[in-house]
């Protein structure tokens, strides 16, 4: 079910940046953490980054840590994923996941936004 909704995305040469953006509608939320995973075909999710909502530093992956940057904000329920220095192994379906108060997994999200980066 998809619940969240992604934003931005797009086409990129390989050292460019891009931005994605998600957003959580609406206000009844209890939000632990929001993040990003991504997927490329024939391979499985994984993940990329995610940010606790209570506080804490960003966690990333380490095929995109010092590259990737995560940030959130709070009040409009809304994360954001800056991506530089962009390779095209960076290319996949990127989603947005949250993960709810209580909960030990991501377990709402978004639709997936297409970003490709060519060499």
């Amino acid at each position: 079910q998809v619940q969240l909704a992604e934003s931005g995305g797009g086409s990129a040469q390989a050292g460019d940046s891009l931005t994605i953006f998600c957003e959580a509608p609406g206000r009844t939320w209890r939000i632990a953490a929001m993040g990003w995973f991504r997927q490329s075909p024939g391979k499985e999710r994984e993940f990329v980054a995610a940010i606790r909502w209570a506080g804490g530093g960003p966690e990333y992956a380490e095929s995109v840590k010092g590259r990737f940057t995560i940030s959130k904000d709070n009040y409009r329920n809304k994360v954001t994923l800056q991506m530089y220095s962009l390779k095209p192994e960076d290319t996949a379906v990127y989603y947005c996941g949250l993960k709810k108060l209580g909960s030990s997994e991501f377990t709402s999200w978004g639709q997936g936004t297409q970003v490709t980066v060519s060499s």
